[in-house]
């Protein structure tokens, strides 16, 4: 495993900048998660990491050595797409033995042994004579992760490697791979993804970006206990925290008031805040009910097991005081 440090990074493509000046250490063994919108820069800063991209000024180093220079197959890495990148053509053994074949110095034996001890570890054992199009696409995630595992790396780079998946398959690889960092003695993992709730649940760190800056790091329950921005308090949960404004965040001292769902409670009268019920969610174990009160998006309350309320209801609505969030002008923490 390896430590990673971003020094003032930046990356231009002509004269648009993508990159604007991260600074990041990445620890050894850590899962850290890239997260943020589309564009906000964060494949980018993986194929950096990477070696796939060239930086266009500050240092990348590695155990505290200047790589920026260095080539990608120098780095010690080994990275999953998006796309599984498969050669249809070979077997799964061979997908998987490829990289292997093609560095000096690796026995047949040895490669035989990484192989199907990676295979093993994913469970892709009763697969490996079996081509690609004979496979889910589950499996072929699989196959490409393991084909990475193979090449014994100190640096693990995913780029969106679940966005092909349905739904279940999603959370079944997902599974995988946090297996995959606690067996392989915590290697070290960077983890790109749109998608927030990945970020909650296979991160050891979040780094949020935002328009090609770092917005916030921190562990996912810092994240969504003390959000530094209205931005990181709207990306980061699902649902995403509700924003109140004008005279009803006035009366609590704040410009803008956020409270998210589990923490707002329907109360029979003398509630904090009134809205009109238009919408409901009964999910089975939890509910949500959508709040129409003037704010830019419905209020969501989120309540313990089904709910009888029906569009049209006008009901009264009351925060835990200890678990608002007070955001000035700027959409920064207030006091």
């Amino acid at each position: 495993m390896a430590s990673i440090e971003l020094r003032n990074i930046r990356k231009s493509f002509g004269v648009v900048e993508v990159i604007k000046g991260v600074d990041l250490e990445v620890r050894k063994g850590e899962f850290m998660v890239f997260v943020g919108p589309s564009g906000c820069g964060k494949s980018t800063l993986l194929r950096l990491i990477s070696g796939l991209e060239d930086i266009t000024s500050g240092d990348m180093l590695f155990d505290g050595k200047v790589v920026n220079a260095l080539a990608p197959s120098k780095r010690g890495i080994a990275m999953v797409f998006q796309s599984y990148a498969l050669y249809p053509h070979m077997t799964v053994y061979d997908n998987m033995a490829f990289g292997l074949t093609l560095e000096k110095g690796h026995h047949k034996d040895e490669i035989r042994q990484r192989v199907e001890k990676a295979a093993e570890m994913l469970q892709i054992t009763p697969y490996l004579d079996r081509l690609p199009k004979q496979l889910s696409g589950g499996q072929r995630q699989r196959v490409a992760i393991g084909r990475a595992i193979t090449r014994d790396p100190k640096v693990f780079l995913f780029d969106e490697p679940l966005s092909n998946l349905d739904a279940a398959l999603r959370v079944a690889t997902r599974i995988e791979i946090a297996k995959l960092h606690e067996e392989m003695d915590n290697v070290t993992m960077i983890y790109v993804t749109h998608d927030q709730v990945e970020a909650m649940t296979l991160a050891d760190r979040i780094c949020v970006l935002r328009d090609g800056v770092i917005e916030q790091v921190g562990t996912p329950m810092e994240l969504y206990e003390t959000p530094n921005s209205v931005f990181v308090a709207g990306f980061i949960g699902s649902p995403k925290m509700n924003f109140i404004g004008g005279e009803r965040a006035e009366q609590l001292g704040a410009h803008t008031v956020g409270v998210r769902g589990e923490h707002l409670t329907i109360v029979p009268e003398n509630g904090t805040w009134s809205g009109k019920v238009i919408h409901t969610e009964n999910l089975g174990a939890d509910s949500y009910v959508y709040l129409e009160m003037g704010t830019e998006e419905p209020v969501v309350v989120r309540l313990d097991g089904a709910n009888n309320y029906r569009s049209g209801d006008v009901v009264q609505i009351s925060p835990m005081m200890d678990k608002i969030h007070r955001f000035d002008a700027a959409g920064r923490p207030s006091a």
